[in-house]
């Protein structure tokens, strides 16, 4: 499938014209380069419970994820023990997975732990170090973007080294889709190859 035209003319990736809030984090957030340890543990934890669902299912519901896990702020997080899990699986602004929920609690935990040993932008600096070279050939369609990459399965495994969960190479290449490691956006969508401060007047 290629881009698709939208109501306002412009050309767009197939996805991003299935819903309003679907076109406004195509146009304003992915594939825009993010960085800085904090928006990528949440982007991190977001692609986690993403897992197995679609993403707008999480982009909905993204203001109740940060409501519930307190901005994703790791230094918090890595306190709340079962009380606050039971809490938030009673939670229905986000998705009641426990794994998924004790996973993020542990991350905020090796998060910290990285930090301390490697001090602020750990996380940024490792997940970065794996950012591939621009490809050479935009894809021309959904079909030719892969769903894991030699580096996102390297990164995945760095990570699951340092003990992160719910960071399979899947979900690691959504996340460097996400975050503007690589830019897939096609070719002809107006978003491609630039860095997403808005859409044309």
């Amino acid at each position: 499938m290629t881009t698709t035209i939208g109501e306002d003319g412009l050309a767009r990736c197939p996805w991003a014209t299935r819903d309003a809030e679907y076109r406004r984090y195509h146009d304003e957030e992915w594939g825009t380069p993010l960085h800085g340890d904090g928006p990528l543990f949440e982007k991190l934890c977001l692609e986690g419970f993403q897992a197995g669902l679609s993403w707008i299912t999480i982009l909905r519901r993204r203001p109740g994820f940060r409501e519930a896990f307190s901005g994703f702020d790791a230094s918090v997080l890595a306190d709340w023990t079962e009380p606050q899990v039971e809490l938030l699986l009673a939670d229905t602004r986000i998705i009641r997975n426990r794994a998924k929920i004790e996973a993020t609690l542990a991350n905020a935990r090796v998060l910290l732990d990285l930090q301390r040993d490697e001090g602020d932008g750990a996380l940024d600096r490792l997940i970065w170090g794996f950012a591939p070279p621009a490809r050479e050939d935009r894809p021309q369609s959904l079909e030719d973007i892969p769903a894991v990459t030699p580096e996102s399965t390297a990164l995945s495994k760095e990570l699951r080294r340092r003990g992160f969960r719910f960071v399979g190479p899947t979900t690691v290449y959504a996340l460097m889709q996400s975050a503007g490691l690589v830019d897939d956006h096609l070719a002809g969508c107006w978003r491609a190859g630039v860095s997403g401060e808005g859409a044309p007047a």
